[in-house]
């Protein structure tokens, strides 16, 4: 027999592979940090001793979730400024907000909560856009969390930074730091089109083509953006990023709300890909985006829940059963966004999106080992007729019982492993305190 670290034995293993191949009573082994062998349990019991046994007995096993799109540290701002336009949203209370309260302290403290929100809700990556993102990676890499981060870059001054160069540098800084880091990598994030000039962007793409990086901004979220850059570069937005040479394959757009066919069509050409964030859309009315046209031009398209100033919460269950819906309502068609395709944009798509397909979203033999186990003991899930549809439509991630990222076991029986949870909850309410004061100055 060979030797392994975990074995999980005994659950319906979903891997979302290419064909869709599910086993009944299955195994999954794990070695290190990779995935050593999957298949039937009566098989790899007979071939593989482990150090670790997990009894998967009546659950459901399956990749850990992407979140393509968050702001993680903005637990800290979750309800402080709700149901508005995002323009307002935005520039009155957000920004705002930001400039009196976001420091180190702020960024490692809201992050880390963030990352219990998420290994308890299922999600074993997620990709970052915020400020002080070193803090970001520390706080990931204390959770023992998988992670893809860009340094937020504008054309005005952020807390961290006075002038685009700092921010540029700063993200130099960062690609460096974590160059070798085994759950943390770095991308080149500009902001937003109305908030960054073409000097910018061309910067900025330029940094992530030196490091071979991905590179990544808001785009299209709503009308009144849509009317603004028109007005701004005299030309639809997607054709200004076409003429600056800024579509490629290592290029993606959050939101995309507002794209046409013709926008549609250029981000396909130019091997693109797109994350969509439905409940955050829905909150702030920015409208719904065209995603099943993305898909069917052959876009990549992931999942991703925003932040939760925007949303209010973190749990990708919930994001997956708003995509489907959404589209569904938007589009009068009730076959539009199944379950298997939801629940592939929250695994292998969103991995694809953000440059780690064939590392994470599936279960198969060589790929990290990040897993996650929902008991199906539940009335809610029961009877299970068809997976997909039940964990699209049914399940919450308060289902999810155990979470591995990497190969480690960082919370089992729904107990975080890695860091404190109390403590992350508590400094972060300190921390609204000063938020809640600096609302009234």
């Amino acid at each position: 027999m060979a030797d392994a670290d975990l074995l999980i034995s005994g659950g319906l293993i979903l891997t979302l592979d290419e064909k869709d191949t599910a086993i009944e009573d299955g195994s999954l082994v794990i070695s290190g940090d990779a995935i050593a062998d999957i298949g039937p349990r009566s098989l790899l019991e007979k071939r593989w001793h482990a150090r670790d046994v997990l009894d998967a007995r009546g659950c459901l096993v399956m990749p850990g979730l992407v979140n393509a799109h968050t702001h993680a540290a903005m637990t800290c701002f979750r309800g402080i400024a709700d149901d508005m336009d995002l323009m307002e949203w935005l520039n009155n209370y957000i920004f705002p907000a930001e400039a009196k309260n976001v420091d180190p302290e702020f960024v490692y403290w809201g992050t880390l909560l963030a990352c219990a929100e998420m290994i308890r809700s299922g999600t074993t990556t997620f990709s970052d856009m915020y400020i002080f993102e070193d803090e970001t990676a520390r706080a990931c890499s204390d959770a023992g969390m998988r992670s893809i981060l860009g340094e937020v870059l504008f054309d005005f001054p952020s807390p961290n930074f006075k002038t685009p160069d700092e921010g540029l540098a700063y993200t130099e800084r960062l690609i460096r730091k974590w160059s070798d880091h085994p759950l943390v990598r770095i991308m080149v994030e500009p902001h937003a089109l109305y908030t960054c000039s073409e000097e910018i962007l061309l910067r900025s793409k330029g940094l992530a083509d030196r490091y071979g990086l991905r590179y990544a901004v808001h785009l299209l979220e709503n009308r009144q953006e849509t009317r603004q850059l028109q007005a701004k570069f005299g030309k639809k937005a997607v054709t200004f990023l076409r003429d600056i040479g800024f579509l490629t394959d290592r290029f993606f757009a959050f939101h995309c709300v507002c794209l046409d066919e013709d926008d549609i069509a250029m981000l396909a050409d130019g091997g693109c890909g797109a994350v969509h964030v439905p409940e955050s859309n829905m909150k702030l009315a920015s409208g719904c985006a065209p995603v099943s046209k993305m898909i069917s031009a052959g876009i990549p398209v992931g999942l991703g829940t925003d932040g939760c100033a925007s949303n209010n919460n973190l749990d990708m269950f919930g994001e997956m059963d708003s995509a489907a819906k959404l589209e569904k309502v938007e589009r009068l068609d009730p076959t539009l966004m199944s379950a298997r395709t939801v629940l592939r944009m929250a695994t292998c798509q969103g991995a694809r999106v953000l440059g780690m397909d064939g590392q994470v979203g599936r279960l198969e033999k060589g790929m990290k080992a990040d897993v996650i186990v929902l008991n199906l003991n539940k009335p809610h899930l029961t009877p299970l007729y068809n997976a997909h549809s039940q964990l699209v439509y049914a399940a919450s991630g308060a289902d999810v019982e155990t979470t591995v990222i990497n190969g480690r076991i960082v919370m089992k029986n729904r107990r975080i492993l890695t860091f404190d949870e109390n403590e992350a909850m508590s400094r972060v309410s300190a921390i609204a305190l000063r938020v809640k004061r600096s609302l009234s100055s």
